[in-house]
């Protein structure tokens, strides 16, 4: 009891000579939190499966803490992006994930660093999750030199250690993804290849015919379509004969997962990474998910669905509000401390901007710069035969 009227002390003193901030961080400090706590999660519909991921799992207070944090981040600077397009700080194509946050923070919680990871288009959360920062992340949205493409790839080309884009043409990442799961069985390493590809890429050729070269060389490769309902503007029900997209490997086991609860996405992608790594071949996944923003910048979103479906989505399955709810619920964290990582999240992503819009652009000459990984210098035909650029690695 006395312990008790010394915190209480101590936190009214606070609020006399601090902002509320400040006490809160003692409150948090002071109280006591579960280290774990299990949840039930949503049974996956299986296709060529006997028995599929489970159907409960423990979350730690340190992973939810993250994972809350990550995807936070992955929000506010999607959020961040739309702003600075509509400020025409950023120009060209831009393609963002708001809504989605579950599938990129989740399908990393999944996965070893060392596995590998391509997409297509809707790539900055991906990008932030493989291990690159906001900042970089802004600084190619805007085209500056410290950008991760040193500002010459935008919003879908950004590329980091094990992540391979980032690709703007309609499912041309997903021949490309069975290929890196071909290397990974080639040179006897036990990785996977997570490819992924929305549900208006799900129609190509091209996907079928990764499925069948997958297949026949049993490579470990994680087929995953994030179906979040509309191809551009054009909804599933609309574009597609059979929506079952997870069953669209016929003969490549699969399953359907709930794509806005981050601990559905996570077990779900620890068992198809398991299925993979014991050899028995590819595994197709589809996340039912949700984007808030319309396709692109250019799509305001509200033409071709309501409004009012937009809201419903965000009041009953926001991938963060679920999280936080759960945590919260369960003595993993309190409102007051998450509130602190939301101010935190602020500011990285207010600096980041900051940094984007003040990164001097490249110099032309650099145009020809690193179209080869460790070639010597060599000249670049310009526009015509008498203008001459430098490559140099």
């Amino acid at each position: 009891m006395v312990k008790v009227f010394a915190e209480l002390n101590k936190v009214l003193s606070l609020k006399q000579r601090n902002p509320p901030y400040e006490a809160s961080r003692v409150l948090v400090a002071s109280r006591h939190f579960a280290n774990d706590a299990t949840f039930e999660i949503k049974k996956c519909d299986l296709h060529r499966l006997e028995e599929g991921p489970p159907v409960t799992t423990v979350l730690t207070r340190e992973d939810g803490l993250k994972y809350y944090r990550m995807m936070q981040t992955v929000r506010r600077m999607e959020l961040k992006a739309d702003q600075l397009y509509k400020q025409k700080i950023i120009r060209g194509f831009c393609h963002l994930c708001d809504g989605q946050e579950a599938c990129c923070v989740g399908l990393e919680a999944g996965i070893n660093p060392t596995d590998h990871l391509i997409t297509a288009y809707r790539a900055h959360g991906f990008t932030f999750t493989r291990g690159l920062s906001v900042r970089e992340i802004l600084a190619e949205l805007t085209g500056r030199r410290g950008g991760c493409a040193k500002g010459k790839g935008g919003s879908m080309h950004m590329y980091a250690k094990n992540f391979y884009g980032g690709n703007g043409i309609v499912g041309a990442q997903v021949p490309l993804g069975a290929g890196i799961a071909l290397a990974c069985k080639y040179n006897g390493k036990d990785e996977v290849c997570l490819t992924l590809y929305g549900d208006g890429a799900a129609n190509q050729g091209q996907i079928f015919e990764a499925y069948n070269m997958a297949a026949l060389w049993k490579l470990p490769c994680i087929f995953i379509c994030e179906n979040n309902r509309y191809g551009m503007g054009t909804s599933v029900e609309r574009a597609a004969a059979s929506t079952d997209y997870y069953k669209r490997g016929d003969f490549i086991p699969g399953l359907r997962v709930d794509g806005m609860d981050i601990l559905c996405v996570r077990e779900a992608t620890k068992f198809a990474a398991a299925y993979c790594r014991s050899g028995k071949g590819p595994i197709l996944m589809e996340l039912q998910t949700y984007r808030y923003h319309g396709h692109s910048m250019s799509d305001p979103g509200v033409s071709y669905r309501t409004r009012e479906e937009i809201q419903e989505v965000r009041s009953k399955s926001d991938p963060i509000m679920l999280l936080k709810d759960r945590m919260v619920n369960s003595n993993l964290a309190s409102v007051e401390e998450l509130k602190e990582i939301d101010v935190e999240v602020r500011k990285e992503i207010e600096d980041a901007a900051q940094f984007a819009t003040a990164d001097p652009e490249p110099p032309l000459e650099e145009l020809g710069y690193h179209i080869y990984c460790n070639d010597p210098p060599f000249e670049v035909r310009g526009a015509n035969q008498w203008i001459k650029f430098k490559s140099i690695s």
